[in-house]
């Protein structure tokens, strides 16, 4: 903030405030505060701030101050009318169900609700009139929905496929052109549209959007997260990369998330260069997109917490994968105008090719694992992430050879479909963070989509195979590929208070002949086994987002009428029309996913996106969705468990005016806003 303090006071007093609202946990999302600019200049904000005494009324001044000094999170962005919307885009004409129609085109008008720019009348400028967190951009964009208000990076990715299915062209180009402005401006694109997120990036897709500028990232990732690792395997030297932020402090949108994990009580207290590299890894976990996730663990998921965080020491399949298909954009971008530069993006591209297929690529369990720098070898665990270099391109021996091995690269796919109700998860373990098991999410199945439609014709023919005779999916699988033994995996619930059997051909109970449940129609003719996966995975996809978008409140005039208040009820939504959700669970597809941070997100930028790339690409084999009831018990768990994910630690409270005023405070936390405000804690 500006004023005639020093560098020095400025940020002293602007971490007491940060710290001092946050651990007061005055709003029930920590993103709230760091994103309601100041209605004061800079200067007069923390001489409120220092005028606050730390006697018996702490809280009240506190409420008065946030009341006084700062206006309403989001007013410098505004919605805006699509002049060019048109309600029936050309893909629709590639679906046959009149249902499947019907939510697409639904789907195809929650654009309207989530086109943004910036509202220039209320930006804070060089004015020195008031302070805000915004990094304001010049052109429309799209946001995610919910507590992410502000253009994101990566979720644009998919948020622009759709956007090109439904022919708003101008949005898309606008929202390239945003990224462009960044890279121009700050020589990277940050992880999201705040100046609290200038200290890292996330999965470097803008490469895939866009030819023009990349190189500028491809040299930002380079510089900032490129490391040198002599092989194991081999003995052979790889530049590979990884998530690295330089960080030692709380994520401001996140401050008491990460505080309390770097000083809970109840674990043994961390010295200050442990707490700062505890801060860097949450934050190199943001940069990944996977916060948090057992992934991510140095020793796998075993009675570890996130002070086990990894990501620094970790190669990431997905980020490695996805540099490679950079430096292929680039081939091609350059073509014959320009020999120097494109031989040296072959030349990268076939290096960084090599050092996934030697450090990443288990030739035995036919799946790609991140190493870790840690134990020197490759992680255990199988994620979604292993699709993702199929999607670039890259396609070992082994699969390319051989249709059996191609088939057990993705044979987790088929265990998914027959085995679980919705789609691939994150992970095969349920820790309850986000990024694992049982959550899955749109851009997932999107790569899982494309990586089966990779494979080469040669090793993608024949049928799916079929079980041993009393035995599940699992045995088709190569041993260890999961990670975990077929008893370990999560249950399928099948009533309110049971599962499926864990093992034997009843723990397939979506099996059906020639399909799944939810997994479209079965073939009357020969089906290649990737086709079969694409439209199985494609259909239960469109049941995932479709049913429980149906379970809070959605309808269709005089096509889908809405659910009774009674069914409606056990999902709180007697008074909602209706939700897309960021994530899903895999159990329910009635019901959003669950974990994290902060409530489960509805909007949703990237599941809007997947969902009509899905209708344009698998439309004449999508069907309508036969969606679980919501009264049978299981839709009620599945809520459950959803809100158990939610909660957090504290006193009771009451809400006015937007913000949150405990009544009852954990003691640890009055004696550290009371050394905050006294000065004797920064």
């Amino acid at each position: 903030m500006a004023g005639s303090l020093s560098i020095c006071d400025q940020r002293s007093r602007l971490a007491k405030l940060l710290q001092t609202v946050n651990v007061a946990h005055l709003y029930q999302d920590d993103k709230t505060f760091v994103d309601k600019p100041t209605s004061k200049p800079p200067r007069e904000v923390l001489n409120d701030f220092r005028n606050i005494s730390t006697n018996t009324t702490v809280y009240g001044q506190l409420v008065t101050f946030l009341q006084e000094d700062f206006t309403g999170e989001g007013q410098e962005l505004e919605a805006i009318t699509l002049q060019n919307f048109n309600p029936e885009p050309a893909f629709l004409s590639n679906v046959t169900d009149p249902l499947v129609r019907a939510f697409a085109q639904t789907v195809h008008g929650f654009w309207t609700q989530l086109v943004r720019r910036t509202n220039s009348s209320a930006l804070c400028g060089n004015s020195n009139r008031c302070e805000s967190s915004l990094i304001p951009l010049n052109h429309t964009f799209v946001v995610p929905g919910g507590r992410f208000r502000e253009q994101y990076y990566w979720d644009s990715f998919w948020i622009v496929e759709g956007l090109l299915e439904s022919e708003l062209y101008d949005i898309a180009n606008a929202t390239l052109q945003n990224f462009m402005d960044q890279l121009d401006t700050i020589g990277f694109i940050p992880n999201g549209g705040r100046i609290y997120y200038l200290d890292r990036s996330q999965l470097p897709v803008f490469i895939q959007m866009l030819h023009r500028y990349v190189t500028k990232e491809l040299a930002w990732w380079d510089r900032e997260r490129s490391v040198s690792v002599r092989s194991p395997f081999t003995n052979d030297k790889h530049k590979v990369y990884r998530y690295s932020v330089t960080n030692s402090a709380p994520r401001p949108e996140s401050y008491l998330t990460d505080y309390t994990t770097a000083n809970d009580p109840n674990l043994p207290s961390l010295n200050e260069t442990q707490r700062a590299a505890l801060y860097a890894e949450l934050a190199s976990g943001a940069e990944s997109g996977w916060d948090y996730t057992a992934r991510w663990f140095t020793h796998g998921p075993a009675n570890a917490t996130l002070r086990d965080l990894n990501v620094r020491r970790t190669i990431a399949v997905d980020l490695n994968s996805v540099l490679y298909g950079a430096h292929l954009a680039l081939e091609d971008l350059y073509g014959n105008s320009n020999s120097t530069a494109r031989s040296r993006h072959v030349a990268a591209a076939n290096a960084l090719r090599a050092g996934v297929l030697d450090l990443l690529w288990d030739e035995q369990k036919l799946a790609f694992y991140d190493f870790n720098l840690v134990t020197n070898a490759r992680n255990q665990m199988l994620t979604a992430a292993t699709f993702y270099p199929f999607w670039v391109g890259i396609i070992p021996d082994e699969v390319r050879g051989s249709a059996q091995a191609a088939y057990q690269a993705f044979s987790s796919i088929h265990l998914v479909l027959n085995r679980y109700n919705g789609t691939y998860p994150a992970t095969f373990v349920d820790t309850s963070l986000q990024w694992d098991a049982p959550n899955t999410w749109p851009q997932h199945q999107y790569i899982a989509l494309k990586a089966l439609h990779r494979l080469p014709s040669n090793v993608s023919s024949g049928p799916l195979p079929s079980r041993p005779d009393g035995q599940s999916t699992f045995a088709l699988l190569p041993p260890g590929q999961l990670g975990v033994s077929e008893t370990e995996l999560p249950g399928q619930p099948i009533t309110a208070t049971q599962n499926a059997t864990a093992t034997g051909a009843g723990a397939d109970i979506n099996l059906l002949n020639g399909t799944v449940t939810n997994g479209g129609n079965a073939s009357t003719g020969s089906e290649r086994w990737t086709a079969a996966l694409e439209r199985e995975l494609a259909n239960r996809y469109y049941a995932s987002t479709f049913c429980s978008w149906y379970a809070t409140g959605g309808s269709i005039p005089n096509l889908l009428p809405r659910r009774s208040d009674e069914e409606l009820n056990i999902t709180d939504s007697t008074s909602s029309s209706g939700h897309m959700f960021e994530k899903f669970s895999n159990l329910d597809i009635d019901s959003a996913g669950r974990g994290g941070e902060y409530t489960v997100q509805a909007g949703f930028g990237w599941t809007n996106g997947v969902l009509l790339w899905v209708t344009s690409n698998y439309g004449d084999v999508l069907t309508a969705p036969q969606c679980p009831s919501l009264l049978d018990g299981v839709a009620a768990a599945a809520v459950a468990a959803r809100r158990g994910g939610r909660g957090r630690s504290g006193g009771s409270s009451s809400t006015s005016g937007g913000t949150r005023v405990m009544t009852s405070w954990p003691a640890f936390a009055l004696s550290l806003i009371a050394a905050t405000l006294s000065g004797l804690l920064i």
